[in-house]
């Protein structure tokens, strides 16, 4: 199966190595093992150099060899190369040499980092031939879909359930989306929209596009390596949903190593989840290498998948780096979502929460030393969970426009007047 598309190569099993052809296929007909891409290293280190890429563009298309699409890519070209803020006074909060933000809440067009995957998924789809495009969300994957989608031409159907959070859904329907509201958790919209991607033949991003789709979180890394001044951090913290981004993290780093392109070197990526949906952390603290499936029961809506799909591939990512995995908490996450804003002036949502969250306690047991660097990965904006933090931030003060009024307010609260 040599027939090259762009840099890539097959369809791979990541279970038995059978190869595919580039099509929209996702499972392995053998032993049912996810299918993920295979590309040409030899041909990719030829023109994938730090030169090479430092004379490109700003976006994630900087690095598009590794990224599988065949032709130049047609939706997305804004997305990416978000920043890497060196977090001083978070650091020093958390006890902590030296922290990193990657700021995914300001990608473009949805602000999170979901916006790398579309951009990817919809770009070959569009080589592959559809024209009606879909997925199953817990957000943020909607409104990346709807936004591109009406960016690209092209007619979407988002699925979500129905709970999800008001700013999340108008984040989907503004776009013209025809979005679908499902009466169950994730992982039941899930395996309706499996069934519908088979009976109607549409290009679902995270099911039968699922293998182009997953490889853009890839770029995620490659950005934090080279703003890093090209260099793997010592420790990553990365929230995990279906695990998904955790292992294409890992994925980057080894990538770039195998293509000369950072010196080898250890590091650690360590898994961030919610204690109310967290069969993952679950099981990498009790030492297994499967996890068991559980009913979401948290407000960290955009991690609540209650059955991983790259669970098991999470875990030996962990193991294989010699990180761990920890939870925490929705009143834990909120104080993350507050640390982060009140320290660094970001505004994180709920999965922000809780990757900074986890991070406070693996510094504060020692699992990340405390001389030791960390790279956050914070992958969606605040403003779409306002939910989440009501009346959990404080209130505005309220006066008649009197200089008088005012003094007497500084007066009475002591806390204002010590700002002055």
């Amino acid at each position: 199966m040599e027939k090259h598309e762009g840099f890539m190569k097959a369809l791979k099993c990541r279970e038995c190595g059978r190869e595919y052809p580039l099509a929209a296929t996702h499972v392995c007909e053998f032993d049912f093992g996810p299918l993920e891409v295979a590309y040409d290293y030899d041909r990719i280190k030829k023109s994938l150099t730090r030169a090479a890429i430092e004379k490109r563009p700003q976006t994630m298309w900087r690095y598009r060899e590794l990224l599988p699409i065949a032709g130049e890519p047609t939706v997305g070209f804004q997305v990416g190369f978000t920043p890497l803020v060196k977090a001083d006074r978070l650091a020093k909060r958390l006890g902590i040499r030296e922290l990193w933000i990657k700021n995914d809440t300001v990608n473009y067009p949805t602000l999170s980092f979901k916006d790398r995957v579309v951009s990817v998924a919809l770009s070959r789809a569009r080589e592959l031939g559809f024209k009606v495009v879909a997925c199953a969300s817990t957000g943020n994957l909607a409104n990346s879909v709807a936004a591109n989608a009406a960016a690209a031409g092209l007619k979407s159907f988002v699925f979500i359930p129905s709970d999800l959070e008001q700013g999340k859904v108008i984040n989907s329907l503004v776009y013209g989306a025809n979005v679908i509201g499902i009466k169950g958790h994730y992982d039941e919209v899930n395996r309706l929209c499996a069934e519908i991607a088979g009976k109607f033949g549409w290009a679902f991003v995270n099911v039968n596009m699922r293998p182009y789709y997953a490889e853009g979180s890839k770029s995620m890394g490659f950005e934090i390596v080279e703003q890093l001044g090209w260099r793997a951090p010592q420790h990553t913290v990365v929230p995990m949903a279906s695990g998904s981004l955790l292992t294409k993290i890992h994925k980057s780093y080894q990538e770039f190593m195998k293509l000369g392109i950072i010196p080898e070197s250890r590091y650690h990526v360590h898994g961030a989840q919610a204690t109310g949906c967290s069969p993952i952390s679950v099981a990498q603290k009790a030492g297994l290498d499967f996890f068991k499936p559980v009913k979401p029961n948290t407000i960290a809506k955009s991690l609540a998948i209650g059955t991983p799909a790259d669970g098991f591939y999470a875990l030996k990512v962990m193991k294989e780096t010699g990180a761990v995995a920890e939870d925490v908490s929705d009143d834990e996450l909120r104080e993350g979502i507050k640390l982060l804003a009140e320290y660094e002036g970001i505004f994180a949502e709920t999965a922000g929460g809780v990757t900074v969250g986890v991070a406070k306690k693996l510094i504060a047991s020692g699992r990340i030393p405390a001389d030791d660097s960390v790279v956050l990965c914070i992958t969606g904006n605040g403003l779409k969970t306002l939910d989440a933090v009501v009346g959990h931030t404080g209130r505005a003060r309220e006066i008649k426009p009197s200089l008088r009024e005012f003094e007497a307010l500084i007066n009475a609260e002591g806390e204002l007047s010590a700002a002055i």
